[in-house]
């Protein structure tokens, strides 16, 4: 029996609300739920997810973050290889 890897992605919220904190790996799964947790947020004020200790994502986790920016979602430290794909994305290429 092969154990099957679970994808674990830990949020957090900063103090004053508005950042969001991810670390470990975002996938399609992972979407809906930061998804709910923004809508329910989208009012109040301005949101910024910090994806500095963000390890692995997915397509459909690229293409969330993505609709994230295009929505003045900020995303800081975002990693290089997360901002080319974002790019790629975004240019259809």
């Amino acid at each position: 029996m092969v154990a099957k890897k679970v994808a674990m992605l830990k949020i957090q919220r900063s103090a004053n609300g508005n950042v969001v904190l991810l670390s470990g790996r975002m996938d399609a799964e992972n979407v809906a739920e930061l998804k709910k947790l923004i809508s329910s947020e989208a009012n109040s004020h301005r949101m910024v997810l910090d994806l500095e200790d963000l390890t692995l994502v997915d397509r459909e986790a690229v293409g969330f973050l993505q609709l994230c920016e295009a929505d003045n979602i900020e995303l800081k430290n975002c990693p290089a290889y997360i901002r080319e794909w974002i790019t790629r994305e975004r240019r259809g290429s």
